[in-house]
């Protein structure tokens, strides 16, 4: 049987923190499927991950309003067999995927991640979903987002590779916690700072990533009398993030709801840190309950609370034995359920079926 070819649409290409879809999209391209890649709008500049390489040359830049991208592409696939349109995300990329789908008299799809379901109307997400040939969804509490509305959706958990992410043990002396993601309000960085600058004894704090937010968050930890314990290390891609995550005694996920009302889903960093082995703090926003289950594979706090997150880093300050064993079982729990051979597999298969 003929493997359905599929265009996708994406957003921004690269972008340096959508490492779940390059999996996706690479595990699409070795089945064959992978027919075509436009994306809505210009990626990120600096460098990109190293599984973006292998798809640099395919992505074609669109542009102008949904119609006009998806008038573009649609002479660009001229005399191309065409399957199916799937888009990351639900909001403008998906526009373009049905649009051009019309366009080609093929079905639509698209995945459906965090913020990209609350940037449309709820009606126009709704009707999208209903008429769409597949919805995906990474996990539970983005997939609420389309409770009510009829469509049917299908649950396909992002994975982080075990092989690049393993288990190194840190070696001791000064406390490091680390810290990686955008530094936006959602990533909750401003209350982690409030919670450290509220810890006994000798410790430093690793911050890993870039965005707006960081003048703000430095300013902070200047007023919080922190700012030399803390190291803001940039933006670091998949090729020499692991060690980070190896010499850290806890990594914490300190994620929050903003003004705006975004949150986090499961962000990339609880997976990574799970597979390395990592003791973890997060707190309970968006699905890192699915992941991280309390006192088991981390250690979970409430949302936006300073003192608690600070009590829980000095619970684990204290206990080397309870950091292990949090490691461990993290470990273990993500091989069992987030292996990202098993995950990519799973979203090639739902594709494959969806654009037959």
């Amino acid at each position: 049987m003929t493997s359905p070819r599929v265009a996708v649409i994406v957003s921004g290409f690269p972008r340096h923190s959508e490492t779940f879809a390059l999996t996706e999209l690479n595990a699409l391209d070795r089945a064959g499927m992978l027919a075509a890649m436009f994306s809505t709008k210009p990626g990120e500049d600096g460098p990109c991950q190293p599984s973006a390489q292998p798809l640099l040359e395919r992505v074609r830049l669109l542009a102008g309003e949904p119609s006009t991208q998806a008038a573009e592409a649609a002479r660009h696939l001229a005399g191309i067999r065409i399957s199916g349109v799937h888009a990351y995300f639900a909001h403008t990329p998906s526009a373009v995927a049905a649009d051009l789908a019309r366009r080609l008299g093929v079905p639509f799809g698209f995945s459906v991640h965090a913020r990209d379901a609350r940037k449309i109307e709820r009606h126009d997400l709704f009707d999208r979903a209903r008429r769409a040939a597949c919805v995906v969804a990474c996990n539970s509490d983005v997939a609420s987002e389309l409770d009510g509305s009829g469509a049917a959706v299908t649950l396909v958990r992002h994975g982080v590779d075990l092989d690049q992410f393993r288990t190194r043990r840190s070696s001791g002396g000064t406390l490091t916690m680390l810290a990686v993601g955008r530094l936006v309000e959602k990533k909750g960085f401003h209350v982690l700072i409030d919670a450290v600058s509220r810890l006994a004894g000798d410790w430093q704090l690793r911050i890993v990533g870039n965005g707006p937010e960081k003048p703000a968050i430095v300013a902070r930890a200047h007023d919080c009398g922190v700012a030399d314990r803390v190291t803001f290390c940039g933006a670091l891609t998949h090729d020499v993030l692991p060690p980070e995550y190896n010499q850290a005694d806890i990594v914490v996920v300190p994620s929050v709801r903003d003004a705006s009302g975004d949150r986090d889903g499961l962000p990339n960093v609880v997976l990574e840190a799970m597979a390395s082995s990592a003791a973890i703090v997060a707190t309970d926003a968006g699905a890192i309950r699915s992941a991280i289950r309390d006192g088991d594979t981390g250690i979970v706090v409430p949302a936006g609370d300073a003192t608690a997150l600070a009590s829980a880093l000095s619970r684990l300050a204290e206990a080397r034995e309870l950091r292990r064993r949090l490691g461990d079982a993290a470990r273990a729990a993500v091989e069992r359920e987030f292996d990202a051979r098993t995950c990519a597999g799973a979203f090639v298969s739902v594709l494959r079926e969806a654009y037959a």
